[in-house]
């Protein structure tokens, strides 16, 4: 029976981590970190539980089910399952995840070295170099993704160490070199019950747990490539290549937090955590702490718009019985296109939206636990939810300014963008209660 190596078990931990360190996880951090003031901790929890947790959850529960994840929506039905799927995948692929780590890598990496004599000529020459920039991105993204076989070596063995090495580099100097004391919380983290929920609202921005649905079978792939086919070892395989980008995750995201923490002195003018982050280096390095960024933000969001590319050209290749290459062309064209709206205008464009779509995944991926718990799983799953999605969407509403109902504003935690959470669990205890006295399905009687 075909095991991997020890080398190989790390080295697939390592691409795992490095698929999810992209642009979200490395701007989100210090910019949460600047506004927590001394609060910063209470929001770094918060954030480590949507942005470390739930994923690596997420990653247990698809192995659990062969990675594929028309198994783990099976209690919402086929097709119920498919436009789940669907807008997952559209949602990490060419709408936000994979155009962001092209704006990222171009703000982080390129901006800070482009110069004009004017803002409206600054504003045209970032629009131009945008463009080619990202032109570049993803034609070196297409030519990886074009081979999926060698991810595991390409990513797990090469880049991935690069990344970790410079993300370690990055955060040792937040702990050693830091830049001041910390600030007062800014309005929205002034408790600890209101910094709380911002960390995990804003964990949601790095699509991490959406992202597990899908790179969930990139893992498994690279893993059978391997040649393993017992499906116990796969199992076993994922779930500790997840535990380890966990690990990665929560001491890469501790320090990102603590620099941001320190680095209001330094903060006039910064609009988003990409500036915060080119700021603190340019700060702390000079001119070489830039190259050093610029290298850094490059490397890890290619990693990740590659393992996006990959993920999302497997999944409508099988759905819609189309070449996986024509898939991978398509998706990366329309990440291209829509990278050139700029970040700042991506990001305020994802933050609403993902609000209304992570919770009933969010949802799916807990219940999955307990499914055989159920006589009958999709009386519990879709009204659960349907509910998270129906309160989720007046969160991100209201995050928008958008107005809402008085009534769903009353709701407990709505004013922490929360108001899905006392709902659904409501709904969740009644369904249950209910399910006690239903028969089994055939399937469960199986």
């Amino acid at each position: 029976m075909k095991k991997l190596t020890i080398i190989d078990i790390f080295a697939l931990g390592f691409m795992t981590f490095a698929l999810f360190v992209g642009a979200g996880n490395i701007i989100l951090p210090p910019f949460i970190g600047l506004h927590a003031g001394h609060n910063v901790w209470i929001s770094a929890l918060g954030f480590l539980i949507t942005g470390v947790t739930l994923p690596v959850i997420t990653i247990v529960a698809m192995a659990r089910v062969g990675g594929l994840i028309g198994n783990l929506t099976s209690p919402i039905g086929k097709w119920g399952g498919i436009v789940l799927a669907v807008i997952c995948y559209l949602s990490i692929g060419p709408l936000f995840a994979n155009p962001r780590t092209a704006a990222v890598s171009f703000d982080v990496g390129i901006m800070p070295f482009l110069h004009a004599a004017t803002e409206e000529g600054l504003r045209t020459l970032k629009s131009q170099m945008l463009f080619v920039y990202s032109l570049i991105f993803f034609v070196v993204v297409i030519a990886i993704s074009f081979y999926p076989q060698k991810l595991l070596d390409s990513v797990g063995r090469i880049l991935a160490p690069l990344k970790i090495l410079s993300l370690l580099v990055l955060c040792f100097a937040a702990f050693y070199f830091p830049v001041g004391a910390l600030m007062a919380p800014s309005p929205d983290f002034v408790n600890v019950g209101s910094a709380f929920s911002q960390g995990f609202v804003e964990g949601y921005l790095t699509l991490d747990t959406l992202a597990s649905l899908a790179f969930a079978l990139v893992i498994v792939n690279a893993i059978r490539l391997r040649g393993v086919t017992d499906t116990k070892l796969v199992t076993r395989y994922a779930i500790t290549a997840g535990l380890i980008s966990g690990v990665g995750l929560s001491i890469i995201y501790i320090g990102l937090f603590k620099l941001g923490s320190n680095s209001y002195l330094i903060s006039n003018g910064v609009e988003n955590g990409a500036g915060l982050l080119q700021a603190y280096v340019n700060h702390t390095f000079g001119i070489y702490g830039s190259v050093f960024l610029a290298v850094l933000i490059g490397i890890a969001c290619l990693v990740t718009a590659i393992g996006i590319t990959s993920a999302c050209g497997s999944y409508f290749s099988n759905l819609l019985s189309v070449p996986y290459k024509l898939v991978v062309l398509v998706i990366a064209g329309a990440s291209f296109l829509v990278s050139n709206i700029g970040l700042t205008h991506l990001l305020a464009i994802t933050g609403p939206i993902l609000m209304a779509i992570y919770p009933p995944c969010i949802a799916l991926v807990l219940m999955s636990f307990f499914k055989k718990c159920w006589p009958q799983p999709s009386y519990v799953f879709v009204p659960v939810m349907l509910s998270a999605l129906f309160f989720g969407i007046f969160d991100g509403l209201r995050a928008a300014d958008l107005p809402i109902p008085d009534l769903i504003s009353s709701l407990p935690l709505s004013a922490d963008n929360l108001g899905w959470l006392i709902p659904s669990v409501v709904i969740l205890i009644v369904a249950s209660v209910i399910n006690v006295f239903l028969p089994r399905t055939a399937t469960e009687q199986a």
